[in-house]
């Protein structure tokens, strides 16, 4: 089946997932698991690859975990039936710091699009149905974290209005240090 472009995406729809339906997810999870594979293979000897299988059991336990929260949502994005992507986004307290962030913060935990999907609108879309849900629960602000050498993900945050706050940096404990 050939995906629609931008010019001829109709109208999206938008299910909320429950526990009992995360299994629904595996495969833009693993679209998504295979795509940070490609982006950051200078990675692996960081923080190591894995499995498709064990990142998806990982995930979907992580995903049962949140779901519990009732502030959590899945939101499944589908087109004439099809599976689209979906957004993984958990709320939490935001702990008092330099900025007024308001009193709670959402952190969007996995945002996942079909590679078919790309360029459709479909990551726009999903986007404003979550600031319309977090609005509705008076929530101002989204973090939302991708690969550092992910250009084209940082572009597209860039053109949505997010705006870079912090670095993380990672290595191994028993990595090397400064040298002296």
């Amino acid at each position: 089946m050939t995906k629609p472009r931008p010019s001829d995406l109709g109208v999206l729809g938008f299910r909320y997932l429950g526990a009992h339906e995360v299994e629904e997810l595996a495969d833009l999870w693993g679209a998504l698991h295979q795509r940070h594979t490609v982006t950051a293979p200078h990675l692996q000897e960081t923080i190591g690859a894995m499995s498709l299988d064990e990142s998806w059991r990982r995930r979907r336990a992580q995903y049962l975990q949140w779901l519990r929260d009732p502030d959590t949502m899945a939101v499944l994005a589908e087109y004439e039936g099809d599976l689209a992507g979906y957004a993984m986004v958990t709320v939490r307290d935001n702990a008092l710091g330099s900025w007024d962030r308001g009193d709670r913060v959402a952190i969007v935990q996995t945002f996942a699009i079909d590679p078919e999907y790309t360029g459709t609108g479909v990551g726009s879309k999903l986007l404003e149905e979550l600031r319309s849900q977090l609005s509705a629960s008076n929530i101002r602000d989204i973090e939302f974290s991708t690969l550092a050498s992910a250009s084209e993900d940082i572009d597209f945050l860039q053109e949505e209005g997010f705006q870079p706050l912090t670095t993380t940096m990672v290595c191994r404990v028993n990595g090397f240090g400064a040298h002296d």
